[in-house]
């Protein structure tokens, strides 16, 4: 199969370390809050990437952390502990936070059919791996202390800015742009190993450099080491984590190890909503109950997902999700035509089919190609239990639960049948209105409102099907 690395920028024949296992290293979650549809798609990414190396007969050794300390409300230096801040705000623990989100959030992979990876280890349970790993970086001369912790001389790393491909210098100067950088630094880029804790921090462990927690990268380093070694073959996250997380971990792992970290690095790219940028203020950072609760699938959100390569970014909108919702019913819905019936393909085709499929999904993740061979199955004009059986083959990489699904929709999904009053016409009406307007704020309030009522809206090439609970 082949891969896409982040770090050479080509497509490359993959190679594991070890013919008979792949070892693997995804950035985890930060358990502070509820992950977004955002996050999710990343973990989508990941989950596929581990189902074609097993379809290709690859064992997994896969390492995903938890992150439950450590990581500042700034992907640098600056602000409070992401843990702390939550726990101060919710009048709670940072255990009691740390174990509610990490519940969510193994919660939210059910419901996408993602698989858990072999080992999820927690920050807290490795302070003193990552301690010690801090230790010898001193050691060799990486890391000095300041006033309020032990900092990375990136200075000393001469291949620093690698991966994003940017050099020290633009570094340095986007550091210094930083607010209330830290004048204690031999240079503003130098990250944060370790950090001091004032008495009042909740979350703080003895170490050589006195009462502290570990900075947000170094967990990373040293679990990956803990688990996979010191070199191992995948390491996973989103486009966000590359110029100061990702350059991080390779800055401290191979300052210490003197050997390469990682042999592929694989990133999955942003999710936009309405063509724009997720954020709290903008109301749209959704979650897969947030979808839910509006009556959607959550394997159509995975559905959803499976239409964008993942090195793209991917457009979020209700419309999109709709449409979804409605491929993913009607693909229930053809298998259920094949899964009895007794016709014969001609010989050989659904070897060939497989074997495209295969093909596809091993080219660097092509899933869209690959979704696209099952439909081409799935309209073949013959009625036969060798489709239902390749469609089968093909949930090992798409995760659609076909097997469970393989029937015909409620009939209350017919628009023709569904008994309307004048009230919901009406507002039907009014909100098809809208939308020729392009009044969507109307459109998306009448929708709520008529979600409240029972009724469901789904926008879909030929017109809006309405769905009566």
């Amino acid at each position: 199969m082949k891969v896409y690395n982040t770090m050479s920028r080509t497509k490359e024949e993959f190679q594991p370390i070890r013919s008979e296992c792949v070892t693997i290293y995804s950035c985890g979650p930060t358990v502070y809050n509820y992950a977004h549809i955002g996050n999710m798609r990343t973990y989508v990414f990941m989950d596929i990437l581990r189902r074609v190396l097993k379809l290709n007969g690859y064992r997994l050794r896969h390492v995903m952390n938890i992150t439950d300390v450590g990581h500042l409300t700034s992907d640098g230096d600056e602000g409070e502990d992401k843990m702390e801040k939550a726990a101060k705000s919710q009048k709670k623990t940072p255990w009691e936070i740390a174990e509610y989100f990490t519940g969510v959030f193994f919660g939210d992979l059910k419901r996408l059919n993602i698989e858990t990876p072999e080992i999820t280890p927690k920050a807290t349970e490795h302070i003193d791996v990552m301690i010690e790993f801090v230790k010898e970086l001193c050691e060799k001369g990486y890391g000095y202390e300041t006033s309020d912790g032990i900092y990375f001389d990136i200075s000393k790393f001469p291949h620093y800015g690698r991966l994003s491909r940017a050099n020290l210098e633009e570094q340095l100067a986007g550091a210094s742009e930083r607010v209330e950088v830290n004048t204690e630094k031999r240079h503003p880029a130098d990250f944060a190993l370790w950090k001091k804790a004032p008495k009042e921090h909740i979350m703080q462990w003895p170490s050589p450099w006195g009462m502290g927690y570990p900075g947000w990268h170094i967990e990373c380093s040293a679990m990956s080491r803990e688990y996979l070694g010191d070199c191992f073959d995948i390491h996973t996250g989103g486009v966000d984590h590359i110029p100061i997380h990702h350059e991080n971990e390779i800055a401290q792992s191979e300052a210490l190890t003197g050997k390469r970290s990682v042999n592929y690095w694989m990133h999955g790219e942003f999710l936009l909503v309405d063509n724009g940028k997720m954020s709290k203020s903008l109301g749209n950072t959704y979650t897969i109950s947030d979808l839910i609760e509006k009556g959607y699938s959550p394997l159509a959100y995975r559905y959803f997902c499976l239409n964008g390569n993942y090195r793209n970014k991917l457009n979020f909108t209700w419309e999109a999700l709709d449409a979804a919702q409605v491929s993913l019913n009607r693909l229930y819905e053809a298998l259920a035509k094949h899964k009895n019936a007794e016709e014969r393909l001609p010989e050989g085709t659904a070897e060939e089919w497989k074997k495209e499929f295969t093909d596809a999904v091993s080219d660097d993740l092509n899933v869209p190609l690959g979704l696209g061979i099952l439909w081409k199955a799935l309209r073949f004009p013959v009625k036969s239990k060798e489709i239902y059986d390749f469609a089968l083959f093909t949930d090992q990489i798409l995760g659609l639960s076909m097997e469970e699904n393989a029937e015909k929709p409620a009939q209350n999904e017919n628009p023709q049948e569904a008994e309307l009053s004048p009230e919901i016409r009406e507002l039907v009406n009014q909100r098809t209105e809208a939308k020729k307007r392009k009044d969507f704020k109307t459109a998306d309030a009448i929708r709520d409102r008529l979600k409240e009522m029972g009724v469901t809206l789904i926008d879909t090439k030929e017109g809006v099907k309405i769905v009566t609970e």
